[in-house]
């Protein structure tokens, strides 16, 4: 079993679409005023238009139910970490190991977390 799509719930579709698109850089598949969808290379991510408005401050360890948090993989963490930072994307946590792996943390537009690891050398 392979995870085939994420669904992520979104206050505002044009900034989140921006986010994504632009400064993510992951390829738009097709954008709708309440779906869009993203090409992640096998597995689809989807923004959906909410009613709920995002709630700003709250604790990223313990999520609310309705809310989810992904993980990206790069083959560069540290120049991902750079390019983030200058295009003023919030970091939760710089790059570190972590169990083995190096990862990091940041959020979009409404505050929801992702992780972003880096692709492990082959030994």
């Amino acid at each position: 079993m392979r995870v085939s799509y994420a669904i992520v719930f979104v206050s505002d579709m044009k900034r989140s679409v921006a986010f994504y698109r632009d400064t993510l850089d992951i390829p738009l598949r097709f954008e709708t005023p309440g779906w869009t969808e993203f090409d992640t290379g096998g597995t689809t991510l989807a923004l959906h238009l909410s009613d709920e408005p995002s709630v700003p401050g709250g604790d990223s360890d313990h999520l609310p139910a309705g809310r989810c948090r992904w993980g990206f993989c790069v083959p560069d963490l540290n120049g991902f970490h750079v390019k983030m930072t200058e295009r003023g994307v919030p970091c939760a946590q710089e790059p570190k190991e972590v169990f083995g792996a190096r990862i990091a943390q940041y959020a979009d537009p409404d505050g929801m977390g992702f992780s972003v690891s880096e692709e492990r050398q082959s030994p």
